[in-house]
C-alpha cells in the first residue's frame, strides 16, 4: 500500500466517524480487509440504531468506559449530550458506576462474614445500594448499566443478581441484550461470551422468566464450546 493509498483509506474512516484512533492506521497497513470488517462491526455495535435511543445507548457506554478506565473514547461524551443527556444524568451514571465497581465488597461479606450476619440479606443490600447510587435515573437505566458494567469487569456473580433485578424491574430483554453487547470492545469478547453464559444459565435454572425467543436460545443444547463438543473436561 502506497502512502497515498493509506492516506486516502484513513481519510474515509475519519470522514465516517469524525475522528481517527491509532489502531485504524495500523489495521489499514497490515490488513485492509480486517479494517473494513472491524469498521462494519463497530458501526453495527455502536452507531446503527437498534432499540436503544442514542441517549440510552451512550449512557450505558459511559458507564462501561468509566468502569474500564477507558479515557480515549471521549466521543461518547459528545454523543451522550447530543442525544439529550444532561449533567444530572452524567453525575448519576458516574456515581452508579463507582458503586458497581465496589461490588466486590458485597462479595467479600457474602463469602466470609455471613455466619456473623444472619439478619442481613446481602443481595437485597446490593440492590438497594445500586438503585440508590443511580438516582435519579430510572430503574431500567440503572440495571441496563449495572449488567453491562458487571460483564465488562468480569463480576459474573453480581451480573447474575443484576440480571434478576433487571427482570424484576421489567427491563425489556432486547434492550438488555443491546446494552450488554456494548461491553464487547472495552470489556473483551471473552467476557461477553461469559456474560451470555450467565444469562443463559439464569434462564435455564428458572431464576428469570424469559420470553419464548430467549428461552429457546437458553435451552438450545451444545453451547459449551470445544470442550463440550469434544467431550473433553474444561481446563
Amino acid at each position: 500500500m502506497t502512502p497515498e493509498q493509506l492516506t486516502q483509506r484513513l481519510a474515509g474512516v475519519q470522514a465516517k466517524r469524525g475522528y481517527l484512533l491509532p489502531h485504524h492506521g495500523l489495521l489499514a497497513i497490515t490488513s485492509p480487509d480486517m479494517l473494513q470488517a472491524y469498521d462494519q462491526l463497530y458501526t453495527a455495535l455502536a452507531l446503527d440504531h437498534k432499540t436503544l435511543s442514542v441517549r440510552d445507548r451512550e449512557l450505558v457506554w459511559l458507564a462501561i468506559l468509566v468502569a474500564c478506565d477507558e479515557a480515549l473514547a471521549t466521543h461518547h461524551i459528545a454523543r451522550f449530550y447530543a442525544g439529550g443527556g444532561g449533567d444530572a444524568e452524567f453525575k448519576a451514571v458516574l456515581q452508579l458506576t463507582a458503586s458497581l465497581k465496589g461490588a466486590t465488597a458485597y462479595r467479600f461479606v457474602q463469602n466470609h462474614w455471613m455466619p456473623h450476619l444472619p439478619s442481613i440479606d446481602i443481595v437485597a443490600a446490593y440492590r438497594d445500594a445500586v438503585e440508590h447510587a443511580g438516582q435519579p435515573l430510572s430503574r431500567r437505566d440503572i440495571w441496563l448499566c449495572a449488567c453491562s458494567v458487571h460483564a465488562a469487569l468480569g463480576h459474573f456473580d453480581w451480573l447474575h443478581h443484576a440480571l434478576m433485578a433487571a427482570y424484576a424491574s421489567q427491563v425489556d430483554e432486547i434492550d438488555l441484550a443491546e446494552a450488554l453487547t456494548l461491553m464487547m470492545f472495552p470489556g473483551s469478547v471473552p467476557y461477553f461470551v461469559e456474560a451470555a453464559r450467565v444469562w443463559m444459565e439464569a434462564i435455564r435454572d428458572g431464576h428469570v422468566k424469559a420470553s419464548p425467543a430467549f428461552a429457546t436460545w437458553a435451552n438450545l443444547q451444545g453451547q459449551g464450546g470445544y470442550d463440550e463438543a469434544s467431550a473433553k473436561p474444561k481446563g
